[in-house]
């Protein structure tokens, strides 16, 4: 792609014919309403290796929306709370405009600059910081504050222990947040689904966690009597299994949350009738306050709490930048590779070709891609 001499243009990491390439783009003008941001480290989710992947359909040429951003230009009507040079955190989900998604069906954060929408300004989407993790963390604001949400929801049961379904970057999240959140006394079981996943936790140890399967093991040991709570941090074809696992957990009053995402039409025989994907949307961005539980009976006669949400709301986020701010050393190991964007590139095609989470003989929790330092302002040249 080309533009004219006098329009400035910006790296992105484009999704074109199969492939993701680093392209120059045009950047754009804030219109009114408007803002436009930069990303110095922009992270790359399991939701978007599920999208390099196909296993998802969503439109949008560049994607990404984890990182702490700067905003560079904004339009008229723009509030002076989000004037140039405010660290920010987009929330990438809107709760009423299904128009605004970022990442998915607007283009996301891995490009130099991202033109924000007047929809998720007018709405309160950008939401500045006060604390501010450092570039390389502020890409796990977004995740972490996607799993604060979770065990904020299973918190309400009381759990005594905790069972966290899945390997990769919001499991490891998952049990190292989850002691602040459900009490220094609860029992943590990270669940692993590969031998890979088993032995980077082996060499990563969570104090107050207890590793289990991804080896000979065939499952978690029995559990106490007490309530129990399950996390089902799953790639989408993969959360079925998950919660069919976890409606057989032992142990006392089960609550789960349905975190990961969930292929299209999906059912559960062990929950005839239940609609699951209808019980994951009934939370979204933080509302209703309180939460919806779907309260059932298994096939198999046990009672069980279920939840789940979409995207987060302003006050997860920010209390996980504040959260990454405080505990950074409890953090800093997931984020695992930072690369220029060109490497990215390279890495994401990787990703695209298999279901393989290693990259150059180390397992990627998450790819941060450095686009620093970032360019002038385009405002010079426009």
């Amino acid at each position: 792609m080309t533009a004219p001499e006098d329009v400035p243009v910006h790296r992105a990491l484009v999704r074109e014919a199969g492939k993701v390439r680093l392209r120059p783009r045009p950047t754009p003008r804030p219109s009114p309403g408007e803002l436009l941001v930069t990303t110095p480290v922009a992270g790359l989710c399991g939701t978007d290796i599920q999208m390099l992947r196909g296993l998802r359909d969503d439109p949008a040429p560049v994607i990404g929306h984890e990182g702490v951003a700067r905003v560079v230009a904004t339009g008229p009507g723009v509030p002076g709370s989000l004037a140039p040079g405010t660290p920010v955190v987009v929330n990438p989900t809107h709760r009423d405009d299904p128009s605004f998604l970022l990442g998915h069906n607007v283009d996301g954060l891995l490009q130099e600059f991202t033109l924000i929408p007047a929809t998720a300004v007018r709405d309160g989407l950008v939401v500045p910081l006060e604390q501010v993790p450092d570039a390389e963390l502020g890409t796990l604001v977004e995740p972490l504050a996607a799993v604060r949400y979770a065990l904020g929801l299973l918190a309400t049961a009381g759990p005594r222990t905790l069972v966290v379904y899945g390997d990769g970057n919001i499991g490891q999240l998952a049990v190292r947040a989850a002691h602040g959140l459900l009490g220094a006394d609860v029992r943590v079981l990270l669940v692993h689904h590969t031998p890979e996943g088993r032995r980077w936790s082996d060499r990563h140890p969570v104090p107050g966690t207890e590793p289990v399967g991804g080896t000979a093991q065939d499952g978690p040991p029995p559990l106490g009597d007490g309530p129990t709570a399950a996390l089902l941090a799953t790639p989408r074809d993969g959360t079925l299994d998950a919660l069919a696992a976890a409606l057989r957990l032992g142990g006392g009053d089960l609550t789960v949350d349905l975190f990961g995402g969930l292929p299209p039409g999906a059912a559960c025989d062990l929950l005839p009738g239940i609609d699951l994907a209808a019980v994951r949307a009934a939370n979204c961005a933080g509302h209703p306050v309180p939460a919806v539980f779907t309260e059932t009976t298994t096939a198999e006669g046990r009672r069980v709490r279920l939840t789940g949400h979409r995207g987060v709301g302003n006050g997860h986020l920010l209390k996980a930048a504040a959260e990454l701010c405080r505990h950074p050393a409890l953090y800093r190991d997931l984020v695992t590779h930072v690369v220029e964007p060109a490497e990215a590139a390279r890495i994401m095609n990787g990703l695209s070709a298999g279901r393989r989470r290693n990259v150059d003989g180390n397992r990627l929790l998450k790819l941060a891609v450095r686009f620093t330092p970032a360019p002038a302002s385009p405002r010079e040249r426009w």
